[in-house]
């Protein structure tokens, strides 16, 4: 028989569950102050999960970018709360930073990345450096700071956030290209300047660092981070074709984001940089055969969730977190800074990318509009401006004007971008583009499960009549796709308006072909069974072929 003895020492009243003479279990009663931390967390979380739901409902018929609601309705609820919830910089760094990156980067296609690379590296790299060298010299003469806290702003200033811009491009389709470079130029953009703003801590703490020095620890702390996650990538894809289960695939994949953060910032190398190599070496690997559909379904759906509810989270506590008289007795300082990240921002994307025709395919002028007016700051950026150091002069004046900026885009861009892209024409799609894309998706889904029954059927699951069956229905309707499609495609004018969709989704087809022909010849040449002379005087002409593309 199970009794129960209240047993109240003089600081708390616990209820001692007990079997005989052992003791198996004490709890906290309401008088408890653990418990009642605990109440007022959950309470709270109740609260943040009841107006993330109203402010889904709200933008959606509203047409407003879901992430610019959050912020607002933050601003709304301080008040509501029982207690002023403060976001920490740590929480941030160590749990939702890693978290974003890894779901961003299982989601990058690396063939597509490795097709835009040029433009992208050219924009996280020297980029980033310009962008922040600007902002710092405008913001040291507007705001008559010294060289250190200019520096650290400017760093802070010069991160792109593109978890908004993302969610409107899923809103209004917008060419792949477009949405690799945004995507592709964030990932690296914070490594680098994560990067910066540690060595200009490291010189406001010693007071010196050489121009070498800077460099040999730049190269160390990105190399050392790519190692890592190259290392931990690689891991977890053999645990993960050893047990193909999806629970256990959640599991690992959630201890390899997280893990591999930590054992770079271990190591005194980038974690960011361990993340996101593990995340493109995960992602990219998982769409073979190795798992299962469905432990892939069930993967990639986890990560969109998680993604989702840490975005959820982050920008109602960006918005929790500013304070709207401070930000009003700060508001000249906010437009300054405004007016000094835009101008580095505008000689930063139209130069640079100017200069890509040169090397590379040419990038449209109407996505540098895009690139500039999605220049949105977020979680990074608070991050930045929370971990400033106490001793830094004017450090609560910096921070309400970095998270003034913060508001500021993710209210004022978030709403003009949508009316920027509409404005530009850049979602124009055809419908015969959207009947293409109808049929592509019934063709891929039918194959798919095609592969998937084959599977089945040699692993003697299904019997061989079943099998017969169910894939002769499949089989109809990839035969009543690809019929369809070739007629779409025999039938379109090469010279009409209406076929210029249509032709850059076939463009894009050939671009992937093309990289497969080139992925090909650099492996034969790696096994050495082609001489390099043949291999690089083709790789040229598949370049070529390239260059010739339209982009999609």
């Amino acid at each position: 028989m199970i009794t129960i003895f209240l047993l109240p020492p003089p600081h708390l009243s616990l209820p001692i569950f007990k079997l005989g003479d052992r003791q198996l279990l004490a709890i906290p009663v309401a008088g408890s102050e653990s418990h009642s931390n605990i109440a007022q967390v959950v309470t709270i979380l109740i609260i943040l999960l009841l107006v993330a739901t109203g402010v889904a409902l709200v933008s959606r018929r509203l047409r407003i970018p879901y992430i610019t609601g959050l912020v607002l309705a933050g601003l709304a609820i301080t008040e509501l709360l029982p207690h002023r919830i403060q976001l920490d910089s740590s929480l941030i760094f160590n749990l939702f930073l890693p978290i974003l990156l890894f779901e961003a980067a299982i989601n990058t296609d690396i063939s597509r990345l490795r097709s835009t690379i040029k433009p992208i590296a050219l924009l996280a790299g020297p980029g980033v450096l310009l962008c922040a060298g600007i902002t710092s010299v405008l913001l040291k003469f507007e705001l008559g700071l010294t060289w250190i806290p200019a520096l650290l702003v400017g760093v802070i200033l010069s991160i792109t956030d593109t978890a908004l811009v993302i969610s409107v491009f899923k809103e209004i389709s917008v060419p792949h290209r477009l949405v690799t470079l945004v995507e592709g130029e964030s990932l690296m953009n914070d490594d680098v300047a994560l990067v910066l703003f540690s060595l200009i801590l490291t010189v406001y703490e010693t007071g010196s660092l050489s121009p070498l020095d800077a460099v040999q620890k730049f190269l160390f702390v990105i190399v050392g981070g790519a190692l890592i996650g190259t290392a931990l990538g690689y891991l977890s894809i053999g645990l993960l074709s050893q047990a193909d289960d999806p629970l256990g695939s959640i599991l690992l994949t959630v201890a390899i984001a997280l893990g591999a953060f930590q054992a770079g910032e271990f190591v005194h190398v980038s974690g960011v940089v361990a993340v996101v190599v593990a995340g493109l070496i995960v992602g990219n690997f998982e769409h073979s055969q190795m798992t299962s559909a469905s432990t892939q379904v069930t993967l990639f759906s986890f990560w969109e969730y998680a993604r989702f509810g840490v975005n959820t989270f982050i920008f109602l506590l960006i918005g929790l977190e500013i304070n709207i008289i401070t930000l009003w007795q700060t508001l000249p300082g906010v437009l300054l800074a405004l007016i000094a990240y835009q101008v580095g921002r505008a000689l930063t994307v139209y130069p640079l990318l100017a200069l890509v025709r040169f090397f590379d395919r040419p990038i449209p002028v109407r996505w540098r509009h895009v690139l500039f007016v999605g220049n949105i700051k977020g979680s990074l950026s608070t991050a930045l401006a929370l971990s400033l150091p106490a001793t830094l002069p004017g450090r609560e004046t910096l921070l309400a004007i970095v998270l003034g900026i913060v508001l500021v885009s993710l209210v004022g861009q978030g709403l003009t971008l949508p009316l920027v892209l509409q404005h530009l024409k850049i979602a124009y799609r055809s419908e015969s583009y959207q009947k293409i894309e109808e049929l592509q998706a019934q063709l891929m889904t039918a194959k798919a499960a095609q592969d998937e029954l084959d599977s089945l059927f040699k692993s003697g699951v299904l019997a061989k009549s079943i099998y017969e069956e169910m894939r002769a229905a499949y089989q109809v309707r990839v035969a009543t796709s690809e019929r369809t499609l070739r007629d779409i495609y025999n039938q379109r004018s090469v010279h009409s308006i209406e076929s210029r969709s249509d032709r850059a989704k076939l463009d894009a087809i050939r671009r992937q072909l093309l990289l497969a022909e080139k992925g090909a010849l650099n492996e034969a040449l790696r096994r050495r069974i082609l001489s390099e002379e043949v291999v690089h005087e083709r790789i040229k002409t598949l370049d070529q072929q390239l260059l010739k593309l339209e982009d999609d």
